[in-house]
């Protein structure tokens, strides 16, 4: 079982021994303040970035992108075009960088590892029975070690909402360990699916878990429920990261997936996470975007801002 210790040295790890003290340290976590969540997220949303702080926001969001596809009509010739496509977005451009990682299921890991083969994009891949969670351990695992042996460097995982929800927390706590340990190398990102949760309380408590149990990234969705990533959700995550570090000394990332669409509603979250967590997680390492749509909405402002043309979304390959 992984233990989280502090920058000073003192051991967390007797947190996990039980539900009982699981659930003791994760309700006795500050509540958060609804009301307040939602206007300082609704402050934030309003501030502006302009010219060249903008040119470099919109670079800055684009090798942030998860460039995603989780169909069922998924097929080897769409992802093998989306894997070119997270390596040069515009191809009239090479100045433009290539974004952080391409995002897809298990089966289709060997068909994008052949595209990304020596570059810098990631390869990431859902699994643990994405979207619902709902499996036996060892499936999961299964899942797991499938994805990375075939060449995903990094992993989405789901939590298990019912288990947590019941105030199972130690089996949900002991799920993620065991997925981080199958994992070897490859970074874990889990999600919590923030759109069941209910509550901003549960979304912290569920931050809290997935960080303690050695979770890399705590993501907020899976892309498959109808509300996916807020802004006032991501605010709570943020503080979770960063009350984390201040705790433990060790570093999560954040990853918003779903629902984010365009150049616009990007700008808003890199100001959330600047008046949040801080200027270290202005990096494709600390925060990611989950997303389809939003790279070409990105590509086309930014032709915009160099140009001085706006391009149509046509002008761009369709995701």
């Amino acid at each position: 079982m992984t233990a989280t210790t502090t920058s000073a040295g003192s051991d967390l790890s007797d947190l996990a021994r039980s539900d009982a003290s699981l659930r003791a340290f994760l309700h006795g976590l500050p509540g958060v303040d609804q009301v307040g969540a939602e206007q300082r997220a609704a402050m934030l949303g309003t501030r502006s970035i302009k010219t060249s702080a903008k040119a470099w926001a919109i670079d800055l969001a684009i090798r942030m992108v998860d460039l995603t596809t989780l169909e069922g009509a998924d097929t080897p010739g769409k992802v093998r075009a989306l894997s070119a496509k997270a390596l040069r977005p515009d191809p009239a451009d090479g100045s433009c960088p290539p974004v952080a990682a391409v995002c897809v299921y298990p089966s289709m890991v060997p068909v994008a590892a052949s595209v990304l083969a020596g570059s810098a994009v990631h390869l990431a891949s859902v699994a643990t029975a994405f979207p619902s969670g709902q499996a036996p351990l060892a499936v999961k695992i299964a899942d797991t070690e499938a994805a990375v042996a075939a060449g995903a460097d990094e992993i989405d995982m789901v939590i298990n909402r019912g288990a947590f929800l019941a105030g199972r927390y130690r089996e949900v706590y002991d799920e993620i360990v065991a997925v981080k340990e199958a994992c070897e190398d490859a970074h874990l990102k889990v999600i919590l699916e923030t759109g069941e949760l209910a509550t901003y309380d549960n979304v912290r408590r569920a931050s809290w878990l997935a960080m303690l149990a050695g979770g890399d990234f705590i993501k907020t969705s899976t892309g498959k429920v109808p509300v996916a990533a807020t802004l006032p959700v991501t605010l709570v995550m943020l503080e979770a990261v960063r009350d984390f570090r201040d705790t433990t000394g060790r570093q999560v990332g954040v990853k918003p997936a779903g629902g984010i669409k365009t150049t616009k509603d990007a700008m808003k979250y890199l100001v959330t996470v600047n008046e949040t967590a801080g200027e270290d997680w202005l990096d494709p390492d600390w925060f990611r975007f989950g997303a389809s749509s939003l790279l070409n909405d990105l590509l086309m402002q930014r032709t915009k801002l160099t140009t001085g043309v706006y391009s149509g979304p046509d002008y761009f390959t369709l995701d």
